[in-house]
């Protein structure tokens, strides 16, 4: 969020928090990106703040997360201490979560496929109206195709991005369920608990292998069953989607001219790991 975003964004999780009972004298960014994570402090509690147009996602994310907590899926949970829903507070939607202190450093490739194999279990114990993976897909393309939306993209790297999107959109017919939908080092955190998944609102239907491909190449290995071909060919798809949204005229990542070359440098690098087909 632009630092006048953030203000109000910061501004909407205190008081939420405050006007439901839980005392907050300091208030820590976590995360700033299309969505902002606060830290509150002392009563600890992990306020995400998405801004106007995203409150249907952040409804979905509560319902997720409150089935798979109901299912002792190893996820964030929502604050226990106020209403398991989302709050609207200057247009922006909030939701509350209990805040899980990080400890160690790099989860070891076999507790990353463990955290998986129990995620993607209590997934199958779930009944949830969740997109397919391809709607991201097909977004993804939209934003390459147009060349409005994309307007920096060189036309080399947007036939490219283009032919990886809609070449790899079916690399799955069967074996589909519920999925995290974006489960990278960055959703997944180590804490007392274990390994807990954070940012479900990308929960979707795929293979399996569209989610294992979002975690480190070793990961794969450890999780019985799994297509490495396919992971690798879901590799290609989603760095294709991660450089799709890097070259949108409104991306706000950091870093956004490294994160363009480095996405279009993964997509080729993936691509060069798929078999035939």
């Amino acid at each position: 969020m632009e630092p006048s975003e953030l203000r109000r964004a910061v501004e909407a999780g205190r008081a939420t928090a405050s006007e439901l009972g839980l005392r907050v004298d300091e208030v820590v960014v976590v995360h700033n990106s299309d969505r902002v994570a606060l830290r509150l402090l002392p009563c600890d509690v992990l306020a995400r703040v998405a801004p106007p147009g995203q409150l249907a996602g952040s409804e979905f994310e509560v319902e997720v997360a409150r089935r798979l907590t109901e299912v002792d899926a190893p996820v964030a949970e929502l604050d226990p201490r106020v209403e398991p829903r989302v709050y609207v507070r200057d247009a922006f939607a909030v939701s509350l979560w209990t805040y899980c202190e990080p400890v160690g450093s790099e989860i070891a490739p076999a507790d990353y496929a463990d955290a998986f194999l129990r995620h993607h279990a209590a997934l199958r114990r779930i009944d949830l109206d969740a997109p397919h993976f391809t709607d991201r897909v097909a977004a993804a393309l939209r934003e390459v195709n147009d060349r409005e939306r994309s307007p920096e993209l060189p036309d080399s790297d947007r036939a490219l991005l283009s032919d990886t999107l809609g070449g790899l959109s079916t690399v799955a017919k069967t074996g589909e369920q519920l999925l995290h939908g974006e489960p990278h080092p960055g959703n997944l955190l180590n804490t007392r608990r274990g390994p807990l998944f954070v940012d479900l609102a990308t929960c979707c239907r795929g293979p399996i292998e569209f989610d294992l491909a979002h975690a480190p190449e070793e990961v794969g290995k450890h999780y019985p069953g799994a297509d490495h071909a396919l992971i690798h060919r879901c590799r290609a798809l989603n760095w294709a989607m991660f450089s799709a949204w890097r070259w949108r005229r409104e991306d706000q990542m950091p870093d956004r001219d490294h994160w363009r070359a480095a996405g279009l440098d993964h997509v080729r690098a993936a691509l060069d790991r798929c078999g035939p087909g």
